[in-house]
């Protein structure tokens, strides 16, 4: 599902004009990252959780010129999904033919 489908069907469950519902979501993705690089998380009960974790560094290799870096830490994006949407996605994946 792209965005814009997402769009479509939000609209058509809501009732509310597409162009309404592209703003909300465009200000949603705008806003997810303004909070974790402030250093907020989003938890939406039901829905899951998006923090910042840190990143510890780390020795990489460059192969080019076979010489040793150090990576520094960092903080990274991460989404943990709530029990509720990881039973939907696993209970709809069964119903699936190519379910393994």
């Amino acid at each position: 599902m792209i965005k814009r489908e997402l769009t479509i069907a939000i609209a058509s469950k809501t009732g509310i004009d597409r162009e309404s519902v592209q703003v909300i979501i465009d200000r949603f993705i705008e806003e997810v990252p303004r909070a974790l690089s402030n250093g907020k998380s989003v938890h939406l009960r039901g829905f899951g959780s998006f923090i910042s974790k840190k990143r510890a560094s780390k020795p990489a290799r460059n192969i080019k010129k076979n010489t040793t870096i150090i990576i520094p830490e960092r903080y990274v994006p991460h989404f943990k999904p709530s029990p509720y949407l990881v039973n939907k996605v696993l209970n709809g994946a069964k119903k699936c033919k190519n379910y393994s």
